[in-house]
């Protein structure tokens, strides 16, 4: 192993124990897969080596990585089960969706841009996961064909969350969305309790750029 590869490692390794824990995520399984996979595989060559800083790394099409932070509290949030089915809105490289796999038994992975949806493909294949579905398709409504859902992660903010979202989750499901308009958003978890019930708990602020078609700009962000 060359001393970039450890430099990468201990980064990780720092990332993981001083900004994820740091910030209340504390789920060992989170903790764990965060630890285990790779971040700088999902980043542009020029980022590699601050794959795990906590800033959002710009991808192709105006598109950003979320930070490390959010999407540590995305994961724990979910409680994602072995047996669960999940959607996730905007793939980005994959980094995400790779996590979300390790965890669940299915993950349906929705993209605007095919480019995306190539590279995630190509990322996920270097690393075995399989149980991976991806398409390239506008699913700021949801994604009705595969649904309802055991759990749906949005990668960036809304304006509004659209119900026809909230109705693609099966009774008991959750869904992580960042909701509002800067310079206030509202991180959330949306736990739908009833047929015609949701219940929602905000997990903290932040600010993020909108999905495309979900917010004044047009913009997707993982």
């Amino acid at each position: 192993m060359n001393s970039s590869n450890l430099d990468l490692d201990q980064a990780r390794f720092n990332m993981v124990e001083q900004q994820i824990r740091t910030w209340e995520v504390f789920d060992l399984d989170v903790l764990d897969i965060l630890q285990n996979t790779p971040r700088e595989n999902f980043v542009p060559d020029k980022y590699k080596s601050i794959a795990y800083s906590e800033i959002e790394i710009p991808l192709d099409h105006g598109v950003k990585m979320l930070s490390p932070m959010i999407q540590g509290h995305l994961l724990q949030a979910l409680e994602i089960k072995n047996t669960d089915v999940v959607l996730e809105i905007g793939t980005g490289t994959g980094y995400v969706t790779a996590m979300l796999a390790k965890l669940a038994m299915h993950v349906y992975s929705i993209d605007f841009y095919k480019e995306a949806i190539a590279l995630t493909t190509k990322n996920l294949k270097n690393l075995n996961i399989q149980n991976v579905s991806t398409e390239t398709g506008d699913a700021s409504q949801g994604w009705k064909d595969q649904g309802p859902y055991n759990a749906i992660a949005v990668n960036g903010s809304m304006n509004e969350v659209p119900q026809t979202i909230k109705e693609q989750l099966k009774l008991g499901g959750r869904l992580f969305v960042i909701e509002g308009k800067a310079p206030t958003m509202l991180a959330k978890l949306i736990t739908r309790s009833g047929p015609k019930q949701w219940d929602e708990h905000v997990l903290f602020e932040t600010t993020v750029p909108p999905l495309l078609n979900c917010g004044a700009t047009p913009q997707f962000i993982f």
